[in-house]
């Protein structure tokens, strides 16, 4: 039939409830010489409940109801098939409806099990109750969550699934997840999935690998179906069987639990047969046209967003894609892959690299505006300073990077600003709004790093003990009155709501006009704003000439300089600036910023 029968599978796979509560098990596994259900309903029995065989690989098993016409299996029972745990069907009512896709795009990376402050595995409801009210104050739009498909390792942050068709248990009961999603409709917040498609964890005891007694089942068989160096397995794209899975998990994540799309994880790793492994990748069209590349892991790419934008014309793909393949955010009617939008991965990247090689004052502020605007012209990108990956054990968030270990002593407002606190706190939000403005057409922030959270995350693991003191988010630092991680969240949230009311990232790329190395200071118009930015750490200008595109009289709407986000209130805020017919830098019109310190602002 149509690929959106093809698609339904999740509707006659697993587990499904017939109208008079008699239960249908179908699982697919070719290579299996038996199957057999056990779980809590049969007192863990192993051979009492087997399945029958089907055509095509098939095994079919009926339950029929209970006397009393109950299902056989109640709710919320645990169950295995072979090595997997089959998700039961939970039916919830969800009050509220997917809120329009939004134009500008502003991205609150999250992990449910690290939301909280305290030393545990936080919770659906908790992040619920606690975290979704701040990032709708944030001024976030969109929240993608992480680690929600089941995994059995916690510190693989979600990325070695163990159940494809399983919200995390760890975290709450499927109708749990399904508040959270619909708490976050009800507030204006679009929810993105990280769906991990481009491979599987290799346990053989609650995964696919091994599933029906073969390595090649769900994967490619031997070497080829083993990543050296996640050692995950490779799905083989090819197989019939492994595409209806895949793209009936999308449709099950869509329909089940209403996520309004999809942040696809590792798509360097699917597109590449050498997945990018020792690979450095110039822009040269030799890199992403040839017998390298993994066309049927391609197709299937493009299957997904064919599908998912034809049946849900609002939903939203994110590609994680290091290599730069043209045409990855190009219709596929144009011969593209389809998605929405593709991660600036090089940008953080850059942030990271000048912090830990080269002193603030001798920053090659060509080099980083370079970073920021070499992306692919038609093609939406996704912007962010850092991620949960500059987050993990082993480097640093960015604010912890510039003042580290003072943040443990000298981060109270009610003492003065020792120079490494206060040159951080500068910087930190300077780095940010040069990334939100000039880096792309969405903006992504990983929880926490807006108030500038300080250490590092790692997960509980034998190497540190199995403790969870990394592996949580001190949002309490934000709560308490007189320390200086408000200043940084309320710059955070204004720059947010800034974004919000002009729309720069909706808008085209920016134009620079000033770029000075020796003064540090970088000038560019985008969405009708001026956006002025001062690095030098100690000179400042009092009557600086600046370009303009458009006459008139300008006002500063966002000022980092502001005592409440941490600067020193030297600027005067309704101070206006007009324009006279003086052609600088290529713009037919200038004016001269006069003031006392020149520091990052908006200007409209």
């Amino acid at each position: 039939g149509a690929f959106d029968y093809f698609t339904l599978s999740y509707r006659s796979f697993g587990i499904q409830r017939r109208s008079d509560n008699g239960l249908v098990l179908r699982e697919w596994a070719p290579g299996a010489e038996a199957v057999f259900l056990t779980g809590d309903f049969n007192s863990w029995e192993k051979q009492s409940h087997p399945f029958t065989q089907k055509e095509y690989g098939k095994w079919e098993l009926y339950l029929s109801p209970k006397v009393d016409k109950s299902p056989a299996i109640k709710h919320l029972t645990k169950l295995k098939v072979l090595n997997t745990s089959p998700p039961t069907q939970t039916l919830i009512f969800f009050s509220h409806p997917r809120p329009p896709r939004p134009s500008s795009l502003r991205i609150y990376e999250a992990h449910v099990g690290i939301s909280s402050p305290e030393e545990k595995i936080a919770s659906y409801r908790n992040f619920t109750r606690d975290v979704l009210p701040r990032i709708k104050d944030l001024g976030y739009n969109c929240v993608q969550l992480m680690a929600i498909m089941e995994h059995a390792y916690y510190a693989s942050f979600g990325y070695q699934v163990t159940n494809f068709f399983a919200a995390s248990s760890r975290f709450g009961t499927p109708d749990d997840l399904k508040h959270l999603v619909d708490t976050a409709h009800s507030m204006g917040i679009t929810v993105l999935l990280d769906m991990v498609h481009s491979h599987a964890s290799s346990n053989t005891e609650d995964g696919l690998n091994y599933f029906d007694g073969t390595d090649s089942c769900f994967f490619h068989g031997g070497s080829r179906g083993n990543h050296s160096l996640w050692g995950s397995r490779l799905f083989n794209y090819s197989s019939w069987e492994v595409v209806r899975f895949l793209l009936s998990n999308l449709r099950w994540w869509m329909e089940e639990y209403h996520f309004d799309g999809f942040r696809f994880d590792a798509v360097t790793s699917m597109l590449y047969h050498h997945h990018g492994i020792g690979t450095s990748f110039s822009g040269n069209y030799s890199e992403y046209f040839g017998i390298h590349v993994d066309e049927d892991a391609l197709v299937y790419l493009m299957l997904a967003n064919h599908i998912l934008h034809k049946l849900y014309p609002q939903c939203i793909t994110v590609a994680e894609d290091v290599s730069g393949m043209p045409g990855l955010c190009r219709s596929i009617e144009e011969g593209g892959l389809g998605f929405d939008y593709r991660l600036t991965m090089a940008v953080p990247d850059k942030w990271i690299q000048v912090l830990k090689e080269v002193r603030d004052e001798d920053w090659d502020l060509k080099n980083i505006v370079q970073t920021l605007t070499n992306r692919r012209r038609g093609e939406a990108s996704i912007t962010y300073a850092e991620s949960h990956d500059q987050a993990l054990v082993g480097d640093k968030s960015l604010a912890f990077w510039l003042m580290d270990k003072e943040m443990y002593t000298n981060m109270s407002a009610l003492t003065a600003m020792t120079p490494v606190i206060d040159r951080g706190i500068q910087l930190h939000k300077l780095i940010r709004l040069l990334t939100h403005s000039l880096g792309g057409e969405g903006y992504l922030n990983f929880m926490g790093n807006e108030f500038g959270h300080p250490e590092w995350l790692d997960f509980p693991r034998k190497g540190n003990n199995e403790s969870y003191h990394y592996a949580r988010r001190q949002f309490n630092l934000v709560d308490i009155e007189h320390l200086r991680y408000r200043q940084l969240y309320a710059f955070d949230r204004d720059m947010n709501l800034t974004e919000d009311k002009y729309g720069w990232l909706a808008a085209g790329q920016a134009a620079v006009t000033t770029l000075n190395q020796a003064d540090k200071v970088i000038v560019f118009e985008r969405s009708n704003l001026l956006f002025i930015f001062n690095f030098h750490p100690c000179n400042s200008y009092i009557d600086y000439r600046v370009a303009v595109e458009h006459a008139g009289k300008y006002k500063i709407k966002l000022n980092s300089d502001e005592l409440q986000y941490g600067g020193h209130g030297r600027l005067v805020q309704d101070t206006e600036f007009f324009t006279e017919p003086m052609p600088f830098n290529g713009r037919a019109q200038s004016f001269l910023v006069i003031w006392r310190l020149l520091k990052n602002i908006a200007l409209k």
